[in-house]
């Protein structure tokens, strides 16, 4: 059975989520394995029945452990090799107007709400480094903007440790 992909929803970090038992955490650690396995398949390699699988996962979806799936992309290949994390303080009263924009922004790719002095952590990505200052310029009528540009990622985007 083919999972449908879901919109990632924004992520709080307050409230326990459930305490997850052995079983929960292999069918995590076979779901960021391979997350377009069927069910059948799933249950093969924990040794359950689907059925069983399957009430499991559903159990986790909807106590928010597994908030979604996903297919990641080489943004390369779309046209947009140029990526970047701009850190962004926003000017008084215009905090609300920069989370606004950042979601209003296909490029940015992922916006937080972080501690010190800046506000906001963006990832942008860009076909060029002159449509990245483009993108940026729309920030500063709001706020101000540190960025650095990513040369590389040695250590690329991976599962969470379910130990």
């Amino acid at each position: 059975m083919a999972r449908e992909l879901r919109q990632i929803k924004p992520v709080s970090y307050v409230g326990p989520k459930p305490v997850l038992d052995d079983v929960n955490r292999r069918l995590l650690a076979e779901l960021q394995d391979d997350p377009r396995q069927t069910m059948s398949a799933l249950a093969r390699k924990v040794g359950m029945s689907a059925p069983a699988v399957t009430e499991r996962v559903q159990r986790l979806e909807q106590s928010g452990v597994i908030t979604g799936y996903r297919v990641d992309i080489d943004p390369a290949a779309l046209g947009l090799p140029v990526a970047a994390y701009a850190r962004i303080r926003p000017v008084p009263g215009q905090l609300p107007r920069v989370a606004a924009l950042a979601a209003s922004l296909p490029e940015v790719s992922e916006c937080h709400r972080i501690t010190c002095e800046d506000c906001f952590l963006i990832k942008v990505h860009a076909p060029a480094i002159e449509a990245l200052e483009e993108i940026l310029d729309r920030f500063v009528v709001h706020c101000q903007t540190v960025t650095s540009i990513v040369v590389s990622s040695p250590v690329p985007p991976r599962p969470l440790p379910l130990s």
